[in-house]
Formats: structure tokens, sequence, C-alpha cells
């Protein structure tokens, strides 16, 4: 037998203000994204922002549906759309604002793991990290260097 350890370093801002400012942008492209979103059953809203190699701006909001597995994350939402328009493009950094509309979410919000499934996906894909940064409404921001931090263990078409 014999026991893996599994690290994973992630850096943490205090503050928006902390970032640099293509990434101070790139979340206010999310935020601009997260007022889009149709939440009407969890009160949750989420947008994402991602910046592709080809300097273009993909953004998304989480769409939900009174059935529920028919929804789509903001990430995903985002994700898909950039790999539909711009298919050999790479995505470099993603940001991420989520929060709910009934409370102030000061917690910095990750991806769900089905949208960080996804994210690792394009990741794998394209052979190149994508960074992410996320947040709760305000506060601290974590950024992630890439997702292999979010989701060590990737299930990929290698296994396939």
């Amino acid at each position: 037998m014999k026991e893996v350890k599994i690290e994973t370093n992630l850096t943490v801002f205090d503050s928006l203000e902390e970032l640099p400012k293509e990434i101070q942008l790139l979340m206010q492209e999310a935020s601009k994204a997260r007022d889009n979103a149709y939440a009407p059953y969890s009160n949750f809203s989420v947008g994402a922002a991602m910046l592709l190699d080809n300097q273009e701006i993909i953004s998304g909001s989480n769409q939900e549906n009174a059935s529920y597995p028919s929804g789509l994350c903001a990430e995903r939402t985002a994700i898909f759309y950039a790999g539909a328009k711009y298919p050999n493009a790479k995505i470099l950094k993603m940001a991420i604002i989520a929060g709910s509309r009934d409370k102030q979410t000061t917690s910095p919000i990750p991806p769900c793991g089905a949208c960080r499934q996804s994210i690792s996906e394009y990741e794998v894909k394209q052979n190149h990290p994508i960074e992410i940064y996320f947040m709760g409404e305000v506060g601290k921001v974590v950024k992630s260097k890439s997702l292999a931090n979010l989701l060590p263990l990737v299930f990929d078409k290698s296994v396939l």
C-alpha cells in the first residue's frame, strides 16, 4: 500500500483592487453577466467571463429551469459558447462572481463539480492551463493557476 498526498495551491486576494487591471476588467464582465442570470428558483445568480487567446471576452450567466436538471451554470454557458463560436481559441483566464439574492455573499464561490469537469475538458483539449478567479459578491478573490488545482484527479479522454 502507498499513501498519495494531493496538494492544492491557491492565491487569495483580499479584494478586487489587489488584482491586476486585466483581471479586474474580467471580473467586471462577470459581474455584468451575473445581472443577466435567470435564477427564479434558487435566487442564486452567477456570472462568468473568459479571456480567450484571440483577445475575445466571452461571458455567461446561470439559466435555471423548472425542470432542475435542464438549467445550465454560468461557467458552462460561457465555455460552451466559446467552444462553439471560437473552436480553435484557447481559454486563458476565467472570472466567476456568485451570490444569493437573499443575502450578501462574502465567501468565494468556486465552480460546481459539473463545471469543473467541463472546464477540465477544455484545459485538457487545449493542453494549456486556465487561470480561474472566483469570489462572492464582495470580499476575497481566489485564484487557481489551473483547473487541476480544483479537480486534481480528472476524468478525461485518456481513460476512454
